[in-house]
């Protein structure tokens, strides 16, 4: 399951996407755009700062921006800073691979297997979405 914290996460970053690209916008102007408690975004734009997605300014004109081109930013590549895997268990993230507490063997768990396959398509759909296509999907139908 998604976290809130990549809800807010995409939301804020599909705001970014729809800004004019030239000026930084401040936390309290995307929390605003987002319908989001800024308090919270605060943490999540830092994250993704740190992670090289977004970019920030300080000073009275300060803010964030997007730091790769909006068509270079996948949603999994935002999920994956916010929730750190896309896999639904340990044993089958790429990222955080842990064995299974209890496991018989992975070599044959069906278990792990579908979770594999739920992971592999998770990721491609995640993938195939990024900021500046899904942001011209959601012209004129409102924010969120």
């Amino acid at each position: 399951m998604l976290s809130q914290r990549s809800h807010y996460a995409l939301r804020a970053m599909l705001v970014l996407a729809a800004s004019d690209g030239v000026s930084p916008m401040r936390t309290g102007q995307i929390a605003k755009a987002a319908n989001l408690s800024p308090k919270f975004l605060e943490v999540i734009l830092l994250e993704l700062r740190k992670a090289g997605i977004l970019r920030s300014y300080r000073g009275c004109k300060g803010g964030f921006m997007l730091a790769r081109p909006a068509h270079d930013i996948s949603f999994a590549d935002i999920v994956r800073v916010t929730d750190g895997s896309l896999a639904l268990s340990s044993c089958t993230s790429e990222v955080a691979y842990a064995r299974c507490e209890g496991c018989f063997d992975e070599t044959i768990c069906e278990i792990r297997r579908a979770l594999m396959k739920a992971r592999d398509v998770t990721a491609h759909v995640l993938q195939s979405y990024d900021l500046a296509s899904a942001g011209s999907r959601m012209r004129g139908a409102g924010p969120f």
